[in-house]
C-alpha cells in the first residue's frame, strides 16, 4: 500500500501500488540526490530491467513511492537505505510535482552527502557510480542521454535552484 495524495499534495488515502499505476492516481515520492562529500561529484545508477518503471534506464537520484503510513522524510531514509545501502543524513531542499502521459506525482527532494560505501539492491539497481557534476549537467541536457524522464525534470530543477543559491 502507498500513500494518496490530491493534486495540492494533501494525503488522503492509501491505494496499491498497482491501482496507482494503473489509474495514473496521484502519489508521492522521496527523491535524493547523493553528492560526494566534497560536492563535486554525484551518484548516478542504472535502472535493471525489470524495474516496473522506466526500466534500464539511467537515474541520477535515489528515491521512490512513498508507502502508506510514512512522511516524506521517512521514506526517503528508507529509500536511500534500501535501493543504495546507505544511511546517512539528508537536508530537505524543496518539494515539486511531476506529470506526464504516465505518472503524476509529488516530490519532495532531499540532498545528503556521502562517499559511501554504496550496496546496490540488486531488484533495482544494475549499476551505478560517480559521475562529476559538470559533466552530468551536460547528460542531463543531452535528450540523447537515456535518463528516466522525471529524473532528467527534477534534476534540471535542483540544477537550476542549486547554481541560484
Amino acid at each position: 500500500m502507498i500513500t494518496l495524495y490530491d493534486e495540492d499534495a494533501n494525503a488522503i488515502g492509501e491505494v496499491t501500488r498497482e491501482r496507482m499505476r494503473a489509474e495514473n492516481l496521484w502519489h508521492g515520492c522521496a527523491t535524493i540526490v547523493v553528492r560526494s562529500v566534497d560536492g563535486e561529484r554525484v551518484y548516478v545508477h542504472k535502472r535493471t530491467d525489470t524495474k516496473d518503471a522506466f526500466p534500464g534506464l539511467y537515474d541520477c537520484t535515489a528515491g521512490g513511492v512513498i508507502d502508506a503510513g510514512e512522511s516524506p522524510a521517512v521514506a526517503a531514509k528508507r529509500e536511500l537505505r534500501e535501493e543504495l545501502g546507505v544511511e546517512s543524513p539528508l537536508t530537505f531542499l524543496f518539494q515539486t510535482t511531476y506529470v506526464d502521459g504516465l505518472t503524476r506525482y509529488h516530490a519532495w527532494i532531499y540532498e545528503t552527502r556521502t562517499d559511501g560505501p554504496f550496496v546496490h539492491q540488486p531488484e533495482e539497481v544494475a549499476w551505478g557510480g560517480w559521475m562529476d557534476l559538470a559533466e552530468l549537467r551536460v547528460k542531463i541536457a543531452d535528450p540523447d542521454w537515456a535518463l528516466v524522464p522525471d529524473g532528467r525534470v527534477i534534476s534540471q530543477e535542483w540544477l537550476r535552484r542549486t547554481s541560484s543559491s
